[in-house]
């Protein structure tokens, strides 16, 4: 009898570990998210493509124009000392940098007021900080953008997971429901990341430029140094 008794829980054991359900390990993939985005996902590739292609584009504008030549300003200065005003617009217009371009309007106007020079370079400076800032702005307006598309999609998302529940009648399982939640939450994330990317590319960008406006005015600087040297 005794043993019988021992025997019984030995068995219900058994049975319980047969019936329990294998569970496995469940891998997600990137990229299934992704798509399960939904279609907000489309606006937020776009912005990201957008502010990748335009930091792209700037930076390696901004180091072609604003890489320096130790060289430059002290032929300017031999030119301008020995009064050989022509063969300075010559090598001026030889190159292609925002600082050649600037002196040149400068080296133009030699023999009028100092005033009126330091104007004309001060306009061909602002054209010239123009065009290293060009489309910058879309990066900051990708950086707050898309955070908001993200937002936005997972808005809509629980919308519409909240109407299926109330068309189940609450006869939706737990599962579907926590399913649904974080497939929502890609659109958030997504659009957060490409915000804190773009942010970061305008930054980095308006870096670039500050320290290239800082070397034209040191340079322009000089220049204006040489003009007013009393031996001129």
């Amino acid at each position: 009898m005794l043993n019988l008794f021992l025997q019984v829980p030995a068995t219900a054991t058994s049975a319980t570990a047969i019936n329990v359900p294998e569970q496995h390990a469940v891998n997600m993939n990137i990229l299934d998210l992704v798509l399960k985005g939904g279609i907000i996902m489309i606006p937020i590739a776009i912005l990201s493509i957008l502010s990748i292609y335009i930091f792209v584009e700037r930076y390696l504008f901004i180091k072609k124009q604003t890489s320096t030549d130790a060289n430059f300003m002290k032929t300017i200065e031999g030119f301008i000392i020995a009064g050989n005003v022509d063969s300075a617009l010559t090598f001026c217009k030889s190159s292609q940098k925002p600082i050649a371009r600037m002196l040149e309007k400068g080296i133009s106007r030699i023999g009028m007021p100092m005033r009126e020079i330091e104007d004309s370079i001060e306009n061909a400076a602002k054209f010239e900080v123009y065009k290293l800032e060009k489309n910058t702005n879309v990066l900051k307006l990708v950086a707050g953008i898309a955070p908001m598309l993200g937002f936005l999609g997972t808005l809509l998302g629980v919308i519409q997971l909240f109407f299926d529940i109330a068309q189940a009648g609450g006869n939706l399982k737990l599962d579907v429901v926590s399913n649904g939640m974080y497939v929502k939450l890609v659109t958030s994330v997504a659009g957060l990341i490409v915000g804190i990317c773009a942010y970061v590319f305008s930054n980095w960008i308006n870096t670039m430029i500050n320290k290239a406006i800082q070397n034209l005015e040191w340079d322009t600087m000089t220049f204006i140094d040489i003009l007013k040297e009393p031996t001129r």
